[in-house]
This record gives C-alpha cells, structure tokens and sequence, in this order.
C-alpha cells in the first residue's frame, strides 16, 4: 500500500461524509483542484455544463417529489445518472421527463428505486463504500482514478467516465471486489485506446502532481 494512500483516503472520507449534511463548503486546495481538472477527460465547456445540469435539476426535481422522494442526480459529459428513492413509477418518470427538459441533457439513466427515503446508517454506508472503491481505484497503477466518477447508492456503485474498453473493465472489476458493494453499473462513455493516449501527458503530470 502507498504510503500516500491513507492521507488520500482520509481526504476522500472527509468530502463524501460532508455530502451528508444540507449545507457545506467546498474546500480544494489550488494544487489538487489544478491536478483532479487534468486528469478530467471532458472539455471544460462539458465539466461547466454538467454543473449547470445538477443545479438546474435539483431545482426541478422538489416541485416533482415533494417530501415523497429522494433523488441525487450526477452528470458526466451531459449524461445525466438519477439515483435515489421515490414514491411510485409515475414519480419516477416524471423526475426523468423533467430532467430530460433540461437544456444540454443528451441522455438520462434512471436508476431510481420505489421505495421510502434511505436511512442515514444506509447513506454513510454508501459514503465509505465510495471512499474504498476510490481508494482502490488509486492503487491500481494501470488505470487514472481521476478518470472516474464513483456513486453508491443501497451498496450499488455507478461507475461513470470517458474510458476505453480496458479501463472500464478493471475498474469494474475493483469496484466487484470491494466490501459491501451489491452490485456494480457500468454508465460508461467509451473511448478508443488512440483517444486514450491523447490523455497521458495531462495524466502524468497529474500523477506526478500526487506523489
């Protein structure tokens, strides 16, 4: 195990276990932020979007759930990925149809469940779940951690990124082998291996950034 593993794990807990609360700052260091956008394969109009997208839905989304549902919603390249609990299947595709609206969404995976809002013991499970997936993530030596999005929800993790083939592959399969995971969804965008080389030099230089 690198001996920078448990600082970055401990920083990873930290962040997730914020997303708990109702309200709370967003604190990345300069360097790490710098670090996390080179190793992001979107283009910088695509990562602004995707922020735009999860703002907009998430106003949205109470005028359709009320308090009868849960919904945490990701975007990655303007794909939209719902998770969470709501009351019955036509609120489940009301949330979707509303979403869909939403300026710059080319497509949503809805992969929200019928059933009441999940306990807090169920979402900080979900939270360390993240943690050790990323964290396992960043061992693998072969594959850019920084290149993927993580998302548990009742121990399913989303896997979401733009990679190739291989990578999505692995990272599957270190997700599979993580404790307390159920099951594990790919929401991949794919990529070629010659797209794939374009990248490494940002990624390089982020890698050597971390250590």
């Amino acid at each position: 195990m690198s001996k920078a593993r448990p600082l970055m794990v401990a920083a990873l807990a930290a962040t997730l276990a914020s997303s708990l609360t109702a309200c709370f700052p967003l604190v990345v260091a300069g360097t790490a932020s710098g670090t996390l956008a080179a190793a992001d394969r979107r283009t910088f109009g695509a990562q602004t979007e995707d922020k735009a997208i999860v703002v907009k839905a998430e106003v949205k989304i109470p005028n359709v759930t009320g308090d009868a549902g849960h919904v945490n919603v990701n975007a990655f390249n303007r794909k939209v990925l719902l998770t969470g609990e709501v009351r019955d299947e036509a609120m489940k595709a009301a949330v979707e149809s509303e979403v869909k609206g939403i300026e710059g969404v080319l497509s949503v995976v809805n992969e929200l469940e019928i059933a009441g809002p999940a306990s807090y013991t169920s979402r900080s499970n979900d939270v360390l779940i993240t943690t050790k997936v990323k964290a396992s993530l960043v061992d693998a030596k072969d594959i850019s951690a920084n290149s993927f999005k993580v998302i548990t929800e009742h121990g399913n993790v989303y896997l979401m990124g733009r990679v190739t083939q291989r990578e999505g592959t692995q990272a599957a399969e270190i997700a599979r082998g993580v404790s307390g995971v159920y099951k594990v969804v790919k929401v991949y965008e794919y990529i070629t291996e010659d797209e794939w080389k374009q990248y490494q030099p940002a990624q390089a230089s982020g890698q050597r950034t971390q250590g």
